[in-house]
């Protein structure tokens, strides 16, 4: 069974009018009052988990590397640039029978 549709009014006395009007006034206050519950800010950011110190070292140790390759590589150009590349071809063997 649907109730009646309750009026915004009371229908009692004009005591009953005044307290419902200074209690509506009163929400009203309140309302405009009212101040934001949620927190939309954002969140304090951590130096330590924005700053990947693993990632950093590993970094620094794959230039070591490459560092320590290129170096060995251009000791190797030298190298063959001041021996103007000549090569060692001679076949000093001495011939050993087997029977």
């Amino acid at each position: 069974m649907q109730r009646a549709p309750r009026t915004t009014l009371p229908r009692g006395s004009a005591c009953q009018q005044r307290t419902w009007e200074k209690a509506y006034q009163h929400h009203r206050r309140r309302v405009q009052d009212a101040q934001p519950l949620v927190d939309a800010r954002t969140p304090l950011s951590l130096s330590h988990l924005h700053l990947k110190l693993k990632k950093l070292k590993l970094e620094e140790e794959r230039l070591a590397v490459i560092d320590r390759d290129n170096r060995l590589l251009l000791e190797k150009v030298a190298c063959i640039m001041r021996t103007r590349g000549q090569t060692e071809n001679r076949n000093n063997y001495i011939l050993k029978s087997r029977n």
